[in-house]
């Protein structure tokens, strides 16, 4: 059974850190990219930051020096490690599996920054 399971959301002050965790299981395709988008209230989901093994990692420009993706230890794991939270950066954040025949998203952890 695929599954693609976030943890890690929480709340906290601005200026802070946080970081999640994603776990990709019951895949047996290659994956070409992992990441992370996030929708706030009212508003559309975006791009945070991807991770592929071909192009590196890639970042929205909000995010740029503060967070930063990462592998995990485990295979098909990835970690976004976020600091100097604002509260602007309060969503839901998703984890997104880019396969080469689908895409898979989890079902999201709530982040909260409080100013």
């Amino acid at each position: 059974q695929v599954q693609v399971v976030e943890s890690g959301g929480g709340l906290v002050q601005a200026g802070e850190s946080l970081r999640l965790s994603c776990a990709a299981s019951g895949i047996i395709e290659t994956i070409k990219y992992m990441g992370w988008y996030r929708q706030a209230p009212g508003k559309q989901r975006e791009l945070v930051a991807t991770l592929s093994a071909q192009d590196g990692t890639n970042y929205d420009d909000s995010v740029k020096g503060r967070f930063t993706i990462s592998r995990g230890h485990v295979k098909n794991t990835v970690q976004l490690q976020m600091d100097r939270l604002k509260p602007e950066d309060t969503a839901d954040y998703y984890c997104h599996v880019e396969l080469d025949t689908t895409v898979l998203w989890g079902q999201g952890t709530q982040v909260t920054v409080s100013s």
